[in-house]
């Protein structure tokens, strides 16, 4: 099953686990998010809405709040000695799609446990450095 969402002017298409970068929305890395602007469900049986599917709605787990590139717009004026230069970083959020509910039922599944990091492997202490001492 999928979903068409909208969130900050922009039209996402999204399926259960999939991680996306869509504009920024508040929260906490960690934190489910409801999405209500659910423009098409897709599956067995398309659903269309007019222009909102009724009921549905999308739970995005927010992974991570970043900013993107810095983009330079430079401005010139030929034989006037003018110039202009800004810098401009675009806000983003990094959202997994846990579930994608209808009915206007609620968020059952919580955030996806991070994996544990393994231990580096410990050295084996050299013979000559237990003699020097």
């Amino acid at each position: 099953m999928f979903a068409v969402i909208k969130t900050g002017g922009l039209q996402y298409s999204v399926a259960e686990d999939q991680v996306v970068r869509i504009g920024r929305i508040e929260g906490e890395p960690g934190q489910i998010v409801q999405i209500g602007d659910v423009l098409m469900l897709g599956g067995d049986k398309p659903e269309l809405g007019a222009p909102m599917v009724s009921g549905a709605s999308v739970a995005v787990e927010i992974v991570e709040q970043s900013r993107g590139p810095k983009v330079i717009a430079f401005k010139k004026r030929r034989r006037k000695n003018s110039r202009r230069k800004r810098g401009h970083r675009q806000d983003y959020t990094m959202v997994r799609v846990s579930e994608i509910l209808t009915g206007g039922a609620k968020p059952t599944k919580g955030p996806k446990p991070k994996p544990e990091r393994k231990a580096p492997p410990e050295k084996p202490a050299k013979a000559d450095d237990a003699e020097a001492a």
